[in-house]
C-alpha cells in the first residue's frame, strides 16, 4: 500500500521507516530538506520539500493514491488543515493528525478527523490509525483461554451502540480509546469516528470477532441472509 506522511521529524520518521521496511511504498513531505537525513540512508520511499497542506506537494506524493495520510508536524493548524486536504481533496479514507492542544480534539473531531494529543502521541498509536486491520492482544490470561484484545471496525460502525456490537459479536466492549484517552462505556454507547474499541473474549473467537466487526454493514445483512455470494457474482 502506499502512505503519505506529513513532518519528516522523530514520529515522522519512524512511521515511514516502519512502513518502508514493511514492504509499503511511502511519502514524506516537510518543508525542510535537512529533516529527510532522520530517515536514514536505507529508506526507499520519496521525499517532497513543501508545505504539506498544499495540493501541489501533496499530488507529488501521490496522495490521490495513498491508502492512509498521517499529519505529524509541530503545528496543530497545519496538521488538521493537511488532513482535511487529503480527505476531502484527494479523498484518503484514512486520515489522522497529531495535536499538541487537547482542547482543539473536540473541535477537529466533529471535522471527522482522528486526532491524538502529542503527551501520548507514539509511532505506535498512529500506525494503528494508518493500518486499521485486525486485532492486537493486549492481555492474555493464564490459562491462555480469554484475551483482551483491541479489534478494528469498519467505519460504518460510527454512530451504532456498543449493544449492538456486543450482540453482533457475543462477546463484551472492555472500553474504548477515544482520542488517545481510555473510557468505560455503557450498552447506550455509540461509536464515535476514530475509536479503538478492545474486546473481551475467548481467544479460539477471535478472529471470526475480527472478520464480523471489519464487514461493513450491508455486507454483513447479505451474509446473515446467505445472499453474498450470489449477490457479489
Amino acid at each position: 500500500m502506499h502512505f503519505v506522511i506529513m513532518g519528516c521529524g522523530r514520529v515522522g520518521a519512524t512511521l515511514a521507516r516502519t512502513l518502508d521496511t514493511a514492504g509499503h511504498t511511502v511519502a514524506v513531505v516537510d518543508q525542510d530538506p535537512d529533516a529527510f537525513l532522520k530517515l536514514g540512508k536505507s529508506f526507499s520511499g520519496s521525499t517532497i520539500t513543501g508545505v504539506g497542506f498544499d495540493q501541489d506537494a501533496l499530488a507529488r506524493a501521490r496522495c490521490a493514491d495513498a491508502y492512509a495520510f498521517a499529519a505529524v508536524s509541530s503545528g496543530d493548524n497545519s496538521n488538521i488543515l493537511a488532513a482535511r486536504v487529503a480527505r476531502e481533496t484527494f479523498g484518503v479514507r484514512n486520515v489522522t493528525a497529531r495535536i499538541y492542544d487537547p482542547r482543539r480534539a473536540q473541535v477537529f473531531e466533529r471535522l471527522g478527523i482522528p486526532t491524538v494529543a502529542t503527551v501520548r502521541w507514539t509511532a505506535d498509536q498512529v500506525m494503528r490509525r494508518l493500518i486499521p486491520q485486525g486485532s492486537v492482544t493486549e492481555f492474555r490470561d493464564p490459562s491462555g483461554r480469554v484475551v483482551l484484545a483491541e479489534v478494528h471496525l469498519h467505519p460504518e460502525w460510527v454512530a451504532h451502540p456498543v449493544s449492538e456490537i456486543e450482540s453482533r459479536i457475543d462477546a463484551r466492549v472492555a472500553y474504548i480509546t477515544r482520542l488517545g484517552d481510555a473510557i468505560t462505556v455503557s450498552g447506550d454507547t455509540l461509536v464515535q469516528a476514530g475509536d479503538l474499541v478492545h474486546v473481551v473474549c475467548e481467544k479460539d473467537r477471535l478472529e471470526e470477532i475480527v472478520r464480523i466487526l471489519d464487514l461493513p454493514v450491508d455486507r454483513r445483512n447479505r451474509d446473515e441472509l446467505g445472499l453474498g455470494i450470489e449477490e457479489d457474482a
